[in-house]
């Protein structure tokens, strides 16, 4: 139904449907901005409304226009000026810009809605743990019943396909887990479960590798340059983040590509 209804008006308004995604893209990162102030602090979403960190002065609507809003403030707070984090026009402009590059190489597909509630699951996880080096329950337990519901309503992928998936990344985070005695946390094995659940597992093992090799380049670099010690945390839910999103993209068709090499 979804898919049909996204196929109707890109049909009848192809230009239009680029304005429509960024816009939705806007409206969502500006959401997003309010899961990761709330969520890692334990508050509601839903209230009280969104007023500044600092005067308590409740913004109203013109004030909260994504990224527009920002500028025209020039990053201050109208009541009190104080300044505003950068993080919220660069995480609204994100998501928007990730949801028109998904509906320009995906169109409007399964795959498309898949992205559209993937990707910005992605950067939000990813800006939590960057600030806090935490993956929230909140966020990736239910992520894990989405991915998996998606799927099952969409076709995309098979539902067993998602299952193994779930299974797959959690088996081996847990098997890291134990290995590195509290190395990695449980909030990395929950985060890539939900991967498992929206990708399936052939395109979950393009996500992993990405992940391992991009976060082990980084994490040598860091301590090579003495930006980071041995015992200094690095967060991996990025690299996951990274990894799942490349891996929507070409992950299955990677493994693919890559199992008929050797098949002959």
């Amino acid at each position: 139904m979804i898919v049909a209804s996204l196929q109707v008006v890109a049909d009848a308004w192809p230009a239009g449907m680029l304005v429509l995604v960024s816009l939705f893209g806007l409206a969502i990162g500006s959401f997003l901005n309010v899961v990761i102030a709330r969520v890692p602090a334990g508050r509601s979403l839903v209230r009280p409304g969104s007023a500044c960190p600092g005067c308590s002065a409740p913004l109203a609507w013109y004030d909260n226009i994504p990224v527009l809003s920002f500028f025209v403030l020039r990053g201050r707070c109208r009541a009190c000026g104080m300044a505003i984090s950068w993080r919220y026009p660069v995480v609204e402009a994100v998501t928007a810009a990730a949801l028109v590059l998904a509906y320009v190489a995906l169109g409007p597909t399964a795959e498309f809605v898949v992205a559209g509630v993937l990707l910005p699951t992605l950067i939000v996880i990813t800006a939590i743990d960057l600030q806090h080096q935490l993956i929230p329950d909140a966020i990736t337990l239910p992520g894990i019943l989405a991915g998996l519901l998606l799927n099952l309503a969409t076709g995309r992928i098979s539902w067993v396909e998602s299952v193994i998936g779930i299974l797959l990344a959690g088996g081996l985070f847990l098997a890291i887990i134990l290995a590195s005695r509290g190395g990695m946390g449980g909030g990395d094995l929950k985060f890539g479960a939900m991967l498992g659940a929206f990708l399936g597992w052939k395109a979950l093992l393009f996500a992993l590798f990405v992940a391992v090799v991009s976060g082990g380049v980084l994490g040598i670099a860091l301590l090579a340059s003495g930006l980071r010690g041995r015992k200094d945390p690095i967060p991996f839910g990025p690299f996951l983040a990274a990894g799942g999103a490349m891996a929507l993209f070409w992950g299955a068709r990677v493994v693919g590509w890559y199992v008929s090499g050797f098949g002959g």
